[in-house]
């Protein structure tokens, strides 16, 4: 398995952009309709913590004060007026402390001011400038005359810090934690004391806090089951480790993110890895984030994904735009929806039964296990050969086929060892030309594939509708696997 290295401004491209839970710069219309929509079904319980800080001068004594970072240390000395956040999705922070910066950074979703839904309200009618989400505007930023630079989760560099202490005191990530992976707490706490409202973050931080203690409260059963946050990126998987800030709220639910996951993403806040082996996120709940339309489809695809106990058991979770965007915010303003939104599904995920639907998991439905969900209605045509299709790959693994073969169950060793069978050769399948339904009888044209080559055209074979469902009767099973020389057992 190997990891993909990705740099700095990458990482906060592709992944902070792309992966977060956004698609294409084609769909961004559509991703701020979609969540200004969703946006309507956040309660108002989740758009602050219980308490909203009122925008209060600092206490006496809070400045000046001397703050720690990863580049050394940065002192205020008092209190600033014209914040300028730099670190995507951090001024959320600033606005749960009733604090409202003069530029925000740009991160993904289009939206105003680069501010959600779970943070509109605190931010008013405010009109902070916007800065880039790519490169840091040095000039941008000096120009509007700032008295704090906030950059905790900017991946600022030890050279940006330079240039920008130059411009104003500067506050940059801890160097505790991997970029991009300040806990949410950390950085709030930070934050408080470089605006001179301790005492505000620490009621914030225990607020929040309690919101994850209540959920644990009706959900001991989460406390130490495995969980991993997925996503599907450039033809390959990959996952969030435990000190990114998404994992970081599964395990304040009591989840625990596999020691593998960290081994591969080294320093980083991510690892990627091949598709052909999925068991690093094969958890006791799997998230799915970030999948636009074509990424669902591609998850949907994914061959080893119908052999995974993730899969089988039903504990899968996607989330859609707005969730994907609040779990990677992660802040004290989207934490709330978070756990709203994605506790329930979580409680439906672990408990590892299929029969126990996980609503969000429907978006990435496949017939079984293998391939997209077949409709044996409708287009008759299509459905026996989307069947047919779904039998005679070699690659799908026997839960997937077993509903659409009479007698499955007996002739398991035989479907399991057309799998191995294929493998050699790059896959065999059935590639149907025609199909030609009479009442519950389907007659198909196909062509034997290996792999991307046609060993024999225009042969024909017959499916049968039984109960609704098209399968494929034994005989004719055990026929093409007698030509591919694997024997069925008598019956």
């Amino acid at each position: 398995m190997q990891r993909t290295s990705i740099t700095a401004t990458v990482v906060a491209l592709a992944l902070a952009l792309a992966l977060a839970a956004c698609g294409g710069s084609d769909d961004t219309a559509v991703d701020a309709a979609d969540t200004a929509t969703a946006a309507a079904t956040i309660p108002d319980t989740t758009t602050a913590p219980t308490t909203s800080p009122a925008t209060t001068a600092a206490p006496a004594g809070a400045f000046p004060v001397t703050i720690e970072h990863k580049y050394g240390e940065t002192t205020i000395d008092a209190e600033p007026a014209r914040v300028v956040s730099i670190g995507y999705g951090e001024h959320d922070g600033l606005l749960s402390l009733g604090v409202i910066p003069v530029a925000v950074r740009d991160w993904y979703g289009e939206q105003p001011y680069a501010t959600w839904p779970w943070a509109q309200d605190a931010l008013g009618d405010a009109t902070p400038e916007m800065l880039p989400s790519t490169e840091l505007n040095f000039e941008q930023i000096a120009a509007l005359q700032p008295d704090l630079i906030l950059g905790i989760s900017s991946g600022m560099t030890d050279a940006d810090f330079a240039t920008l202490s130059a411009i104003a005191p500067t506050v940059a990530q801890p160097g505790d934690y991997v970029d991009y992976g300040t806990p949410w707490d950390v950085s709030l706490e930070m934050t408080g004391r470089a605006v001179g409202k301790s005492a505000e973050a620490e009621q914030v931080i225990a607020d929040t806090k309690q919101l994850f203690a209540d959920a644990i409260a009706e959900h001991p059963e989460f406390a130490g089951a495995t969980a991993s946050v997925a996503f599907y990126f450039q033809d390959q998987t990959g996952a969030y480790a435990s000190e990114d800030v998404r994992s970081r709220a599964l395990a304040d639910l009591g989840f625990v993110i596999p020691t593998e996951i960290d081994e591969l993403a080294g320093d980083s806040f991510f690892a990627s890895f091949s598709a052909e082996d999925l068991t690093p996120i094969d958890t006791d709940v799997l998230i799915w984030i970030g999948l636009d339309e074509t990424g669902l489809d591609e998850v949907r695809a994914l061959p080893t994904r119908p052999g995974t106990r993730a899969y089988t058991e039903g504990r899968e979770i996607v989330a859609d735009d707005l969730l994907g965007g609040a779990f990677s915010h992660s802040s004290p303003l989207s934490l709330g929806y978070v756990i709203d939104t994605l506790v329930p599904e979580l409680a439906l995920a672990v408990d590892g039964d299929p029969a126990t639907a996980v609503p969000s998991a429907a978006q990435i439905a496949t017939d079984a296990g293998g391939a997209p969900a077949v409709d044996t209605g409708g287009d008759a045509e299509q459905a026996a050969s989307d069947v047919w299709t779904l039998v005679f790959d070699s690659s799908i693994a026997y839960d997937a086929k077993a509903p659409h073969i009479e007698d499955a169950q007996a002739l398991q060793g035989t479907i399991e060892a057309y799998t191995a069978a294929g493998e050699p050769m790059g896959g065999i399948s059935l590639a149907p030309t025609a199909v030609t339904v009479d009442g519950d009888t389907a007659t198909v044209t196909y062509d034997v594939m290996f792999g991307d080559n046609a060993a024999y055209t225009d042969l024909t074979g017959v499916i049968t509708l039984v109960d609704g469902t098209w399968v494929v009767p034994r005989a004719e099973f055990c026929s093409f696997m007698s030509s591919a020389r694997i024997s069925c057992p008598a019956g």
